[in-house]
């Protein structure tokens, strides 16, 4: 009995860490994927030199990591202010929870302030303009392409 059980425990684990791999996998590809398509819409957008393109991608690929690290600690500090108010925790905890919330989005908003100062360093203003006219359209097609696979 305990070797059958032993023996059905290896296999669930190896299904699990299975599908954890298959599930890393999907989440690089798909990331890939969607950095692929962002490229070539912005260089299209913003009719972007090969020149341009050589110094601007890495700095944006950059500022995009420094983003995404701030996005993830407004997520993480959102939930936490969420779970002390539905806890009942005190009003310091929550003031506690509440400042750091407002700390991260003040950390993200100067990201995207220094991000500007970057990308005019490497393109003419009328196409940092453009970037981010380019962002929001682009971000709007990924969202409808998604729920136009949703639906299907």
């Amino acid at each position: 009995m305990k070797k059958i059980f032993y023996a059905v425990a290896v296999a669930i684990l190896a299904i699990l860490s299975t599908d954890a791999v298959a599930k890393d996998k999907w989440d690089a590809d798909w990331k890939e994927k969607l950095m692929s398509e962002k490229i070539a819409f912005f260089t299209i957008e913003l009719d972007i030199t090969p020149e341009e393109a050589q110094v601007f991608w890495p700095e944006y690929n950059r500022i995009e990591k420094e983003i995404d690290k701030a996005r993830h600690e407004i997520m993480k500090a959102r939930k936490e202010l969420s779970e002390a108010v539905e806890s009942g925790k005190s009003s310091k905890e929550i003031s506690a929870k509440l400042d750091k919330f407002f700390a991260a989005k003040i950390q993200m908003d100067k990201l995207d302030n220094s991000a500007v100062e970057v990308y005019k360093k490497v393109l003419p203003v009328e196409k940092v303009a453009k970037l981010y006219v380019a962002e929001e359209m682009f971000r709007r097609q990924y969202i409808h392409k998604l729920h136009n696979k949703k639906s299907e």
